[in-house]
């Protein structure tokens, strides 16, 4: 049991991991994302063995994941207005296809070599718009699936887990695949993945959402949203938190080559195997978010990994002990994970049913959106003060913040109680 403001609550167990499943819509939904993301993650490392294959420039890569990013900043809001108003069912469908468009592109103008720098970045761009708009719709849409708020939490921390078992098995199956036959038919394994996810959304059955009394326009309906958040004090507290973390915390993934290279003086293969430690880490604690089975606790989760987070960052950040700094990525990874998907449950539990997407959208944004901004200042900090330092006073940042949110969290405990009670 744990007592919390005197109220009791039990533990989750193993069994409870999977629960989700029992819904045929996510079971649907689950199993054409876990061919599709694999799909993605193959994309993923052709795209940036392409690149530095082409041009041999670190910074072109940089300015490539720079132009798949940077339209979650400015697009991403108004994408939240837009799941408020139209089917997520069908929008998803919309934007999975164009997805997979792109990637056929990519297929053709490779296999072709017609393939120029400039198109890459372009396509590039293309598809960080066309992610903009379908992160709102994806996320707002898991409650469309699930139809009681208690099983919401593991439905998104499955969600993740299967994230970072695809980052696991895809970048592998990419490197073969790149090697036996290039970049090209990777890209074109990726378009014909999409066909999964598109044939589990057709497949579905999902009611039809809320029908809304009045619209007026985006732009009154995106400011509605703004202040319904900023005015909720428990969404606020979450998306303050987020954006914190976002800024000063997840920019080290950026500078992780530095660290295998000039901290811990080893190569592709020391960095290959920090982002392995820190996947580990990601998908150990998505599977521990999914075996929690009360949305009660959720909030103490979200304050402890927080902390968890920025305390493992900071000594990463100090570290010159390989082993060490193994250790502390798998742990930042954990913390990493649940602090941001325990978020993404309590803001969806806790958001009225018609400000969803914008609320979700503003979460998104918090981390999608400000991530790039973040670190650009990193960058810029590291020029005088030198990358481990930077990361080191990044993460005490994070741990100021995370202990203030520690403050505030009666507010969005309480917050929770009434909301999954009325339901």
């Amino acid at each position: 049991m744990i007592i919390f403001r005197g109220i009791s609550i039990p533990h989750g167990t193993l069994k409870t991991i999977f629960r989700a499943f029992r819904y045929p819509n996510y079971r649907l939904f689950y199993y054409g994302q876990s061919i599709s993301l694999i799909g993605v993650w193959v994309q993923n490392i052709a795209m940036g063995w392409l690149l530095y294959r082409l041009t041999g420039s670190a910074l072109l890569l940089g300015t490539v994941a720079f132009a798949q990013q940077i339209p979650s900043l400015f697009i991403m809001p108004f994408a939240g207005v837009l799941a408020d108003r139209f089917n997520r069912r069908k929008v998803l469908i919309i934007s999975q296809a164009a997805a997979m468009v792109v990637a056929f592109v990519l297929a053709f103008l490779v296999l072709y070599n017609f393939i120029t720098i400039p198109v890459i970045i372009i396509l590039a761009a293309v598809n960080g718009v066309i992610l903009a708009f379908d992160t709102p719709f994806r996320n707002s849409f898991v409650p469309d699936m699930i139809t009681e708020k208690q099983d919401l939490g593991n439905a998104i921390a499955l969600n993740s887990s299967l994230y970072n078992l695809a980052r696991f098995i895809g970048p592998p199956i990419g490197g073969v695949l790149i090697a036996w036959v290039g970049e090209g038919w990777c890209f074109f394994i990726n378009g014909v993945s999409f066909l999964a996810v598109l044939a589990s959304l057709s497949a579905m059955k999902i009611g039809p959402q809320k029908p809304r009394l009045k619209k007026s326009s985006v732009f009154r309906e995106l400011r509605e949203g703004i202040n319904y958040a900023l005015n909720e004090k428990s969404i606020r507290y979450l998306l303050v938190l987020v954006a914190m973390s976002s800024f000063f915390g997840l920019p080290f993934q950026a500078l992780l080559p530095v660290f295998a290279a000039d901290v811990l003086k080893g190569g592709s293969e020391l960095l290959g195997l920090l982002t392995g430690a820190l996947g580990f880490g990601a998908l150990t604690g998505a599977f521990y978010l999914a075996s929690r089975k009360y949305v009660h606790i959720i909030p103490v989760a979200v304050f402890r990994t927080a902390l968890v987070f920025a305390v493992g960052l900071g000594i990463f950040a100090l570290s010159s002990y390989t082993i060490l700094s193994f250790i502390m990525m798998a742990i930042t990874g954990f913390g990493m994970i649940v602090h941001f998907n325990s978020t993404n449950a309590l803001i969806q539990t806790i958001a009225d049913e018609d400000k969803r997407g914008r609320v979700v959208a503003l979460y998104s944004l918090s981390f999608m959106g400000i991530t790039p901004l973040g670190s650009l200042a990193a960058g810029w900090v590291a020029e005088f003060i030198g990358v481990p330092y930077t990361v080191f006073a990044f993460s005490l940042i994070c741990i100021v913040s995370a202990l203030l949110f520690g403050r505030r969290l009666p507010v969005v405990f309480r917050k929770v109680v009434r909301k999954v009670g009325r339901s």
